[in-house]
């Protein structure tokens, strides 16, 4: 073992930057359980599984780091359980790296009688309705049980619209939890947590948060609080004025995004790391993601088409399947429908990421950009 690789071992959490174009970046990320590339889009595996798809499949895809939910782990199977099991890289079968987003997003749009104080949230369940409390150092001991990697801040993602007052209140809030779930993390060798940065849209809001953060002290930083409807013109707006506040050293994590064109123009401004339901969701509701843009597997104009989704694509769908069965497939309720469709989209994401990176590394991402959005507008 080299002095490099032995003093990782033993240190944090650690991200090495590469390369930069603009203010784009390309890095390699490294944690307890191996080592990520950036720009990275996370398998997202929200309940322990990526929906529809097998998670050597998803690697054999390129994804290289999973993204796992602390709300709906701690209500089944249980952060005991998990930690009985041997954490969720062993109960999972997923080998490296390993995110887990606090649940507090998921606290605000799926728990039942909310109540939101000070020190953390008290909630029923979506699922049966028994009553939880969730802190920042719950939620922090939580993903010690859950052996993630990466560990979220619990925070309170601010509703939009919301008036100046109610999104400063919230974001300072949340800057008050992150002092105290930096509180209660374990360090480790090769693990780290994240502060998140909020304040809406407000662009002095976000500096006072990305400021307070900074104090606090983190491996690595989200951005939460987008995506939320603030449309893609006010979310780049808020990434112009945000990223470079960050650490260059560190990680940055936009925080559920999203549609290729915004992680494309995310990257351009610098961030490293992306995930969103969105590969999965739309494989499992029809829609493919192709180099022109979208497709509605359904419609009635692929029932005779004996082409793949897409020609250029390697995916097993596209290299085993035709459009005419796909659509055959949903048409009929078969669950392999969906299956197919999420492998095809799992497999684009990572080339798109795999391209970015490649487009880093060779320093023509500007070439890249343009052609991608003239396939985009030309669809």
């Amino acid at each position: 073992m080299d002095n490099q690789r032995g003093e990782r071992m033993t240190a944090p959490l650690s991200f090495d930057l590469i390369t930069t174009e603009g203010a784009a970046r390309r890095g390699t990320l490294h944690t307890a359980h191996g080592t990520a590339e950036t720009p990275a889009f996370m398998a997202t595996a929200t309940a322990a599984t990526i929906k529809a798809l097998r998670p050597e499949d998803a690697r054999a895809a390129g994804a290289e780091i999973a993204i796992c939910n602390t709300y709906h782990l701690m209500l089944r199977p249980g952060g005991p359980r998990l930690e009985a099991l041997g954490g969720l890289h062993r109960f999972m079968n997923w080998p490296g790296p390993i995110v887990t987003d606090s649940g507090g997003f998921q606290v605000m749009s799926l728990a039942k009688l909310r109540d939101l104080t000070e020190d953390g949230v008290t909630f029923r369940s979506h699922l049966d309705g028994s009553l939880h409390h969730l802190t920042p150092e719950s939620a922090a001991n939580l993903q010690r049980m859950f052996d993630s990697d990466i560990a979220m801040c619990l925070d309170e993602c601010t509703p939009y619209p919301s008036s100046w007052e109610k999104t400063a209140d919230s974001m300072r809030r949340s800057m008050r939890w992150a002092e105290r779930a930096r509180r209660a993390f374990t360090p480790r060798p090769g693990y780290g947590q994240f502060g998140i940065v909020q304040g809406g849209i407000d662009p002095e809001l976000r500096r006072e948060s990305a400021e307070k953060l900074l104090g606090i002290g983190f491996e690595g930083y989200g951005i939460g609080g987008l995506a939320v409807g603030e449309g893609q013109a006010a979310m780049f707006e808020v990434l112009d004025s945000t990223v470079p506040l960050l650490p260059i050293n560190r990680p940055r994590y936009l925080m559920g995004v999203g549609r290729p064109s915004d992680i494309v123009g995310a990257v351009v401004r610098g961030v490293d790391l992306f995930d969103c339901v969105m590969p999965t969701r739309s494989g499992r509701t029809g829609q493919a993601f192709i180099p022109q843009g979208t497709l509605n597997i359904r419609n009635a104009v692929h029932a005779e088409d004996p082409a793949p989704l897409d020609e250029a694509c390697t995916c097993p769908t596209c290299t085993s399947a035709s459009r005419a069965y796909v659509h055959h497939l949903f048409r009929c309720n078969e669950i392999l429908g969906p299956m197919l469709l999420t492998a095809h989209n799992t497999h684009f994401y990572q080339t798109l990421m795999r391209d970015l990176r490649a487009a880093l590394d060779e320093k023509r991402l500007g070439a890249f950009v343009a052609a991608f959005h003239e396939r985009q507008t030309t669809a």
